[in-house]
């Protein structure tokens, strides 16, 4: 097993036979993280590279981006994620575009498996389907891998227990659009966690007496349910601090506001944080947004709520 997880381009090859998973690996849950175990286990007994093939974008962002699921994780951090199992080789990321959804299934048997990867071994979902119009599936991966050398298992979803439901990236983003942070973290391992810039906003939270990070984040990411949450902040440097975490269009001063909020006041801190690229993980629902009355009434809330994410995250 190698130490650092090498990172694959197309055009690249392995230079010895690989053991293969192919998928989106969105999020890198629980579930992909016990597929990775078991590619790792094979490719070690029979002397193999343990290899990840994944995209740079959800294939649906291009062959149907109406319907395209939110990403839990960007291409970024999910190779941040893949090297962190420590379980993995080497990643080939490829480029998805309208190119390559019209390739079709024996020709990225070729060029990828074959002629990039050696592949010796293919493990993947029972239900997979890859190439042009989802033309490829177990049963052609066999039937070719019978010819150019390689063998095909085919597994089913993963679940944490008999008879419970399998993990699985649309499950956790289920949770979290139901504001369920501690269920989504039960599925990923981790709490989820989103990255974004601190931008100047309106100073409404330092009038208050709490000061917020105002950090924007990518159009399509995927967050959770407006609600305020206990969780935590990393900053730049690397530390991490607790954080009480409002998430919404802030229902007290403005009536219509389309743009969502993210901001997490970080407890026991002072310092300048604008330009800093900060990551935000979500531990527990404390509340969903809420109307107050007055203003008084709304800090009186935000020290509960300050109160509460102390007792939560410390």
């Amino acid at each position: 097993m190698n130490a650092e997880m090498r990172i694959l381009a197309p055009g690249d090859r392995l230079d010895r036979g690989a053991a293969v998973t192919i998928g989106a690996y969105d999020g890198v849950h629980r579930g992909h993280q016990a597929v990775l175990r078991y590619v790792r286990e094979l490719a070690d007994a029979r002397g193999l590279a343990a290899v990840v093939v994944t995209f740079d974008r959800h294939p649906a962002e291009v062959v149907r981006p109406e319907s395209a699921p939110r990403p839990l994780t960007t291409l970024d951090e999910k190779l941040e994620l893949l090297a962190a199992t420590h379980l993995v080789d080497a990643c080939l990321v490829i480029p998805f575009d309208d190119a390559r959804s019209k390739e079709t299934a024996p020709e990225f048997v070729h060029e990828v498996l074959v002629d990039a990867l050696q592949a010796r071994l293919v493990v993947v979902g029972a239900d997979f389907h890859f190439g042009y119009q989802r033309g490829g599936n177990v049963a052609l991966l066999e039937g070719m891998g019978a010819e150019l050398g390689f063998e095909v298992l085919g597994l089913g979803l993963v679940a944490p227990a008999p008879g419970e439901p399998p993990f699985s990236s649309t499950r956790v983003r289920g949770m979290l659009a139901e504001g369920d942070v501690a269920g989504a973290a039960a599925l990923l391992g981790r709490p989820h966690a989103v990255r974004g810039v601190v931008e100047h906003g309106d100073q409404r939270g330092r009038e208050l007496g709490f000061p917020t990070a105002n950090i924007a984040i990518p159009e399509r990411t995927c967050l959770p349910a407006d609600g305020v949450y206990a969780g935590t902040v990393v900053l730049a440097d690397g530390s991490e601090h607790a954080a009480a975490i409002s998430l919404g269009r802030r229902p007290t001063f403005y009536d219509d506001r389309a743009m969502r909020l993210l901001e997490p006041y970080l407890l026991d801190f002072d310092g300048d944080l604008y330009g800093q690229r900060l990551e935000v993980r979500f531990v527990a629902r404390l509340r969903g947004q809420a109307r107050f009355d007055s203003v008084d009434d709304l800090i009186t809330q935000m020290r509960a709520d300050v109160a509460a994410t102390r007792a939560t995250v410390g």
